[in-house]
């Protein structure tokens, strides 16, 4: 794991101080970044790198079907209908900003990526999260873009072409979803 990035130590604190708090995360991406989203929320939902076994009792209650305990996130990415709907009655770039108002609540987590640090859809979201109260990290390429104004905490790549910056990503936001999972799991 990365020793040497505080923002991304701080990003991780948030998320675990969030979770302990009873707060969800909500993630949107913009191009292949919405695929990091469902990467996301898939290592966060089920278990990553740990087993996070029922308590016994929910165990026995669900005749020991091999459920996980799961962290609470949502990928803005995935919501087909409401995307849609969002799209056509008031505007794509609001896709993600929409369901931030339906969806944030003070106290959650918004991660926004972008690899250029200037997509719109993204931007608009954050906006609307600080608004309703929820914190936000931004992932990006380096630099920030636009979205860096929009953060609590910006982790930015030290690249700028973007596959290298999506190559980037996916190691910072799995050791990120790591180290949130063993602050609450430990099998």
């Amino acid at each position: 794991m990365n020793a040497n990035n505080p923002a991304l130590d701080r990003a991780v604190e948030i998320m675990i101080d969030s979770y302990k708090k009873g707060g969800k995360l909500l993630v949107c991406g913009n191009g292949g970044s919405a695929s990091d989203s469902a990467h996301i929320v898939g290592e966060l939902v089920k278990g990553f790198l740990k087993k996070r076994p029922l308590p016994d009792d929910w165990d026995e209650a669900m005749d020991h079907l091999p459920l996980q305990m799961g962290l609470p996130a949502i990928d803005l990415t995935a919501q087909g209908a409401v995307i849609a709907a969002v799209v056509n009655d008031l505007g794509g770039e609001l896709m993600y900003a929409q369901q931030v108002m339906a969806y944030a609540n003070p106290g959650d987590v918004i991660i926004g990526i972008t690899t250029s640090g200037n997509a719109q859809n993204v931007i608009l979201a954050l906006r609307a999260a600080k608004m309703k109260g929820a914190t936000c990290i931004g992932l990006t390429g380096k630099g920030g873009g636009k979205l860096k104004q929009y953060c609590d905490v910006l982790i930015e790549s030290g690249e700028t072409e973007t596959y290298r910056v999506q190559e980037e990503h996916i190691r910072l936001y799995h050791e990120f979803c790591a180290r949130v999972e063993a602050a609450f799991f430990e099998v």
